[in-house]
């Protein structure tokens, strides 16, 4: 018998072979997937078209719309809206083959009351024998009446498709080396409101490119109910929020940001749904498991929200169909997956994993494993590069290995680590107490092929109940001593230790970077939406621009930092390469030094000692520069080292330098 060939993922990494037999049992329930959807459809493309199936159509061959619904278990449906004044019996859908109903509505009969803009339900008569009314699961547009507050369908009928502009945009740079702006569009404005795709357009994007970023990942566009929910309750997955204005307006922000060379990547959310009836996919047909595991397997109980059931072709189908259609439809250059450790494990990541057993025991949703390899496929079949990145904390292996070298096929993961450790050093630990080792390991400790995008902090860390770095740093003292006419110590510490922070997360952490909007300037005040416990406030939904606009005030000094941090970046191609290599580092002293793309970084921790020659062997000997520093007074600092001086190495190969307290030096070689 011929023996089989070791899947790539095994071969790169010994430590997996005691679970070869279940990382190649996974592969081939993949090849089995992959067969079955060609055997179905001809391709994985074609398996993910239901969109231009169910939900509502215009049929040319017929002359007249056609609405379908999957509803196995329904016992009658009726469409109803503005075109029938709301009648809820006139219009009965038929029953067809796998579950599926349908109804046609001739033009000529409905040409002036089935028009755009008009709204319409579907009454489901449920196994249960309950009559609800409910909005089409692939309805394209939803909207919430202002005084009843409720949510219905809304027929989007384009007189015109939409002129995109963006045929030139290359996806080469992102792709390579994303630089990631995370980014909601309701609290982007400084006004007490929720935002619009048009403002955030106007606005916004104008703001992102200046400060160099590549791709934005837009969160809360899917609809959802609540606002509140940060978008992660979502109701209808092929609806974008109406809250924000029009789908024209949302494709022109993406075709905006693509004519300035900006990815967008959409924060999907496939990991979890609403639980409303009235306006979700909650007990659609009347049964528990439609879309969802039936009884306590389709309930997450800490983010009280359904679970989908991955194994069942309809949701895979209705899942992936999401996916193309927002690329397709809107022109997203991939997607952020959320909550990917809750999909992947039936215990939602809820345990401890201190063994690699974890990974490949009876908690992990092999389904579910299957699907986001099946997600990952169809993504990069409809564009090769486009980004697909994992939010995902367990450090499943392969997670961002090709499904062919068997893994599960995401571009990138989230360093989740990162941004804990930051916040769990800055609450629990004093400067003198900082462990550079630990600082080290936690961002530098990777899959060497698997790449992360590292973040200091994404609004996980900007919600209310938390607070942002800056906060973390300078708390109250934010309200009162950001003047640059003013010096106040727990500023001056926390200016330097906001700048170090940031560009060591960047340089070292991984291979792409994330901020979340207003970060880059140090936002001074969490997010908290308008909700009954704060009086259905904007306060804290909103981002305050004005203070990094204020040149009177020191978060433009951070705002510069963040923009010259950006750009070293991208001028030596920092996080498409290699690793970090260690040339230094004294726990006493407070101070890191290493090498990448060719820079040397040197990094003082020290709260308060500086020191003068200090020697850095450094990987080539010649002459160095000093070509970026955090003590320049344009960035908040103080001065203390000067950019026209050289460094020769000696004869043991080291620099000697001058080092200052709370400061980092990038170097590099002049000849």
């Amino acid at each position: 018998m011929k023996e089989l060939k070791k899947l790539p993922l095994v071969v790169d990494e010994p430590w997996l072979e005691s679970y070869e037999s279940k990382i190649e049992k996974r592969f081939q329930n993949y090849q089995s997937a992959i067969r079955a959807i060609n055997d179905f459809s001809g391709s994985i493309l074609e398996f993910a078209r239901m969109h231009e199936f169910y939900g509502v159509h215009f049929d040319k061959l017929r002359n007249g719309w056609v609405y379908r619904e999957w509803a196995p278990a329904a016992k009658a449906l009726f469409l109803m809206g503005d075109f029938n004044w709301w009648d809820r019996n006139s219009h009965p859908l038929r029953s067809s083959s796998r579950g599926n109903w349908e109804i046609f509505l001739p033009y000529e009969d409905y040409k002036n009351t089935f028009t755009h803009e008009s709204k319409i339900k579907v009454r489901v008569i449920g196994a249960n024998d309950i009559s609800l009314d409910r909005i089409p699961a692939y309805i394209r547009r939803v909207v919430q009446d202002e005084a009843s507050h409720d949510f219905a369908g809304q027929l989007w009928f384009e007189p015109q498709p939409y002129e995109w502009t963006d045929q030139n945009f290359s996806l080469d740079e992102a792709a390579k080396m994303p630089l990631i702006y995370e980014a909601h569009v309701g609290m982007a404005l400084e006004d007490a409101k929720v935002g619009t795709y048009k403002e955030f357009e106007e606005q916004i994007l104008p703001r992102i490119k200046a400060g160099g970023y590549n791709s934005i990942q837009l969160m809360a566009v899917m609809e959802h109910p609540y606002y509140g929910s940060f978008g992660y309750h979502v109701s209808n997955f092929f609806a974008p929020s109406s809250r924000f204005g029009t789908p024209e307006e949302l494709k022109s922000l993406i075709n905006t940001a693509h004519n300035m060379g900006i990815a967008v990547v959409m924060d999907i959310v496939h990991s979890h749904a609403v639980k409303n009836v009235n306006e979700g996919l909650n007990e659609f047909d009347g049964t528990d498991h439609q879309y969802f595991h039936p009884g306590p397997k389709g309930y997450h109980e800490g983010w009280d929200s359904k679970l989908f059931d991955y194994g069942k072709w309809e949701v895979q189908q209705f899942l992936l169909s999401n996916i193309r259609y927002w690329m397709e439809e809107y022109h997203f250059d991939g997607f952020r997956f959320d909550g990917a450790t809750s999909i992947i494990y039936s215990h939602h990541g809820s345990v401890s994993f201190d063994s690699a057993e974890k990974y490949f025991d009876e908690g992990v949703d092999e389904d579910a494993l299957l699907y986001l390899q099946l997600a990952n496929t169809l993504i990069h079949s409809l564009n090769p590069k486009a980004l697909s990145i994992a939010e995902e904390v367990s450090g499943m292996p392969g997670l961002c290995r090709k499904v062919e070298d068997g893994g599960i096929g995401f571009d990138f993961r989230l360093a989740m680590g990162i941004p804990d450790y930051w916040i769990k050093t800055l609450k629990h630990k004093i400067d003198e107490q900082w462990d550079l080792f630990e600082l080290w390991h936690e961002l530098s400790n990777r899959p060497k092929l698997e790449k992360s995008i590292a973040y200091a902090e994404s609004h996980d860390q900007a919600l209310v109940g938390d607070k942002s770095i800056a906060f973390w740093l300078m708390d109250k003292e934010m309200y009162f001593s950001m003047s640059v006419l003013e010096q106040n110590l727990v500023v001056d510490r926390g200016i330097a230790l906001h700048k170090m922070i940031r560009l060591i997360t960047l340089s070292l952490g991984g291979e792409g970077y994330l901020n979340f909007i207003g970060n880059e300037f140090g936002h001074p005040e969490w997010v908290d939406f308008p909700r009954l416990g704060n009086d259905w406030s904007y306060q804290y939904a909103r981002r305050q621009w004005s203070l990094v606009d204020d040149p009177l005030l020191r978060y433009q000094q951070l705002d510069k930092w963040d923009k010259v941090m950006i750009q070293l970046a991208k001028d030596h191609n920092l996080l498409s390469s290699a690793p970090g290599v260690q040339l230094h580092l004294d726990p006493d002293k407070k101070i890191l030094a290493y090498e990448r793309g060719g820079l040397i970084f040197i990094f003082s921790f020290h709260p308060t000692e500086s020191y003068f020659g200090f020697p850095i062997r450094v990987p080539e000997a010649g002459t160095y520069e000093l070509i970026l520093h955090s003590d320049e007074k344009i960035y908040g600092g103080f001065e203390r080292l000067d950019k026209t001086i050289t460094y020769p190495t000696d004869k043991d190969q080291q620099v000697l330098l001058y080092v200052p307290n709370r400061v980092v030096m990038v170097m590099g070689k002049l000849y």
